[in-house]
């Protein structure tokens, strides 16, 4: 991993514990326009690392609730539409 993306990464972690602590779920936008103003390249770096990151709290989330349904008989959360197959 190069320092570039340590440092996206760190930030990126470390403005997702802030999001919670201040209770602003776009506080990250805010961050990245910090950065934005000083270097694109870290931008993409941290944008990256957050995007990841949610997706893995979401993916996470439909994980334990998918296993929890199973464990208790419930119906089973709905995964999103797939919409890579084209079409509307």
């Amino acid at each position: 991993m190069s320092i570039v993306e340590e440092l996206g990464d760190r930030l990126a972690s470390d403005t997702l514990a802030a999001m919670e602590t201040i209770d602003d779920d776009r506080f990250y936008e805010k961050v990245g326009r910090v950065i934005e103003a000083s270097s694109p390249t870290l931008l993409e770096a941290f944008m990256t690392a957050i995007r990841v990151r949610l997706a893995e709290r979401r993916a996470r989330s439909f994980l334990d609730k998918a296993l929890a349904a199973a464990k208790s008989g419930a119906a089973a959360p709905e995964a999103p539409k797939d919409y890579s197959a084209g079409g509307h």
